[in-house]
């Protein structure tokens, strides 16, 4: 990958987490620990990326890989508990709701359903960056040949 597009996810990926904490502190997203979760993750995202923009190496690369994948099932999990709060208000507001017609107004209700998919696609942009990434690679001059 070259560089100045290896530079440019970097910045999409500081950026779409500085944002996004903003964002949630703003909301006052902070009810409880699956309202928490995103805050501290984001809030490890931003130390580890400074901590590897300052210092790149295997294990910060590795250690944004695993935080990437987790941003992606807390990007899932947050979509279902979305929803799941959203089927619960609907239904306590018309109990006669069901199937197609509950869905709807589930996916279109208080809290936005899709939100949380900002944690999935920040932790695609994170995957990408770290994809091949140069830390990672064998210096060709430590290289073994066989």
């Amino acid at each position: 990958m070259p560089r100045p597009v290896r530079l440019g996810l970097l910045v999409i990926l500081a950026l779409g987490l500085a944002g996004t904490e903003v964002e949630l502190l703003l909301l006052k997203h902070t009810d409880g620990f699956w309202q928490i979760a995103p805050l501290a993750l984001i809030g490890l995202a931003i130390v580890l990326l400074a901590v590897h923009a300052l210092a790149p190496s295997v294990a910060t690369v590795r250690a944004l890989q695993a935080l990437m994948l987790i941003f992606l099932v807390s990007g899932i999990v947050g979509i279902a508990l979305h929803y799941r709060g959203n089927v619960e208000w609907e239904l306590e507001r018309m109990a006669s709701l069901s199937g197609l017609e509950l869905f709807k107004h589930a996916v279109m209700g208080a809290t936005p359903t899709l939100a949380p998919g900002t944690m999935a696609q920040l932790g695609l942009v994170g995957l990408l960056y770290t994809y091949r990434h140069p830390a990672t690679q064998l210096n060709p001059s430590t290289e073994i040949h066989k």
